[in-house]
């Protein structure tokens, strides 16, 4: 989560609250310069390069990025006579993309009646997530969506001892827990593969990842479905989960120093639309 998606503090579910007099608006979006180069490519083709992309924080999205029309390749947005209304920034003008031999409908958009307070995102386009072939920062792809500044990573290590158990039977014992505190999540806690029981992980067909570390693959613990997970080759900003194992404590009996763990609000991940409709494939594009 960031800013603004799922539990942030502008997002629609946040698990804290501004300490103000008065109510705040049921929607606040926030707008700022992302400040990194960012780069889109379709086709064979880099169809925008910018420095001064402004990120779009909206409630219940992951961040968008506006790239000003001035960085984007001329002739390669088509309008595509379809408007819509956005509650908060008004019409929407949509777009087909189109690079060499490669076109992608309705791939781009831009707000074209923006209310005085929105003069941010004025002569700024946004191109769909999925229709690209890839985002960039600099030479390095991103993954997933637009950067969120406000999405943070902790990695502790503790000798509290964590124990997981199911149908009675124990799975892991482990006094080398790393605890991982993600930005709106509850904390999560992986073990060292040799603290938890030979066998007792069966894999599963299916993986994920996450924008912020990596492939992820599942396990069943008898009959508990996909009941742990495990990062085996995390991203390089989280490298010190790779090959543990983490644990779903409303799937299987999780104790941390004798006191059981229950699944927290913001536990769970919520899918979301385009910016969530990923696939494994993306990962070696």
């Amino acid at each position: 989560m960031g800013l603004a998606w799922q539990q942030g503090p502008l997002g629609t579910g946040a698990i804290g609250r501004f300490l103000v007099p008065a109510e705040l608006p049921e929607r606040m979006l926030f707008a700022e310069p992302l400040r990194r180069r960012m780069r889109v490519r379709l086709g064979d083709m880099w169809i925008a390069d910018s420095e001064d992309v402004v990120a779009l924080h909206e409630p219940g999205r992951y961040p968008v990025a506006y790239f000003p029309l001035v960085d984007i390749v001329a002739d390669i947005l088509e309008g595509d006579g379809r408007t819509t209304q956005h509650k908060d920034l008004g019409a929407t003008a949509w777009f087909t993309v189109t690079a060499g031999e490669t076109t992608k409908p309705r791939a781009a958009w831009q707000h074209v009646d923006l209310p005085r307070h929105a003069s941010e995102l004025e002569g700024r386009v946004a191109f769909a997530w999925r229709a690209m072939d890839a985002f960039y920062e600099e030479d390095e792809r991103i993954v997933g969506h637009a950067a969120d500044a406000y999405h943070r990573i902790d990695i502790r290590q503790t000798s509290r001892r964590l124990v997981v158990r199911n149908d009675d039977g124990v799975v892991a014992d482990s006094s080398q827990p790393l605890v991982l505190f993600e930005s709106g999540f509850a904390p999560r806690w992986y073990v060292p593969r040799e603290d938890v029981v030979q066998d007792a992980l069966t894999p599963v067909e299916g993986q994920t990842f996450c924008p912020y570390k990596g492939l992820c693959s599942y396990y069943d613990i008898g009959g508990s479905h996909r009941a742990a997970w495990s990062y085996e080759d995390a991203w390089t900003e989280v490298r010190r989960i790779s090959g543990m194992v983490s644990f779903e404590a409303d799937k299987v009996e999780v104790e941390l120093d004798g006191k059981r763990l229950r699944l927290e609000p913001g536990q769970g991940v919520v899918s979301h639309g385009v910016d969530r409709d990923l696939t494994v494939e993306e990962l070696a594009g």
